[in-house]
């Protein structure tokens, strides 16, 4: 069985949340071959020195999980793309780039976290790179902990005020990029999150499938046996 899961935005004012994916690693995941986490894990992430209790259960919580056998993959999502490395080797998971195929069933997946493909949405687009760089990420993070933390505060309500004044079309997936994306990959299928509006979507050369966000009710996409199952439980 392979699990795909995105948009869970873990955070320490959300323990719900936080028991919620626990329960999923220990009960679901744990039967499972590979888990797929197709970013925004974390609903902010400052850097992989962050000492907080939420950051060393996460990671303690993934790395029992690979562990078992459990092959686990991180994809960064816009909110914690500055994940790295060294969080990722002590939480025991891979790093895949974004857009990333893989082979299942004799199928091409195309996954992404979904951010790219919300080419209307130009003023997040512009943002995006030039969070991006190379140069802003390592100023950042060469900045003191505290100091990040207060941007990133600063940033989340940016956004979310950004967001507010939107309309929904702008905030969702061009439909030209997703057709462009899966033609460019020779995607049966492309699997993403992002926009927290899960639901399965026929193309012309196969299926998109959105994950949902963890808010009441948590999301998971499975594959087992030939078989493709997007559901979800409440929290």
């Amino acid at each position: 069985m392979l699990l795909f899961i995105s948009d869970l935005h873990l955070d320490a004012s959300r323990p719900e949340t936080c028991a919620a994916f626990y329960r999923f690693l220990q009960e679901r995941a744990v039967k499972a071959e590979a888990l797929y986490i197709l970013g925004d894990l974390f609903e902010l992430w400052v850097g992989d020195d962050d000492d907080s209790a939420l950051v060393k259960e996460v990671g303690d919580q993934l790395r029992q999980l690979s562990q078992t056998g459990t092959r686990v993959f991180f994809m960064h999502g816009n909110r914690d793309f500055l994940l790295g490395e060294n969080f990722a080797k002590a939480a025991g998971f891979e790093l895949l780039p974004d857009p990333y195929v893989l082979e299942v069933g004799g199928q091409r997946l195309l996954l992404m976290h979904g951010d790219t493909l919300c080419t209307d949405d130009e003023q997040y687009q512009a943002f995006r790179q030039q969070v991006r760089q190379p140069q802003w990420v390592e100023a950042i993070l060469a900045r003191p902990l505290e100091e990040r933390r207060a941007l990133g505060r600063q940033l989340r309500e940016q956004s979310k005020s950004m967001s507010s004044r939107k309309s929904e079309d702008i905030m969702d997936v061009a439909q030209a990029e997703v057709e462009s994306a899966v033609a460019q990959h020779r995607a049966d299928k492309l699997i993403h999150g992002h926009t927290h509006r899960p639901a399965r979507h026929s193309l012309p050369s196969g299926e998109r499938i959105v994950l949902g966000d963890w808010d009441d009710l948590a999301w998971a996409l499975s594959y087992e046996a030939g078989e493709w199952a997007l559901k979800s439980w409440a929290i």
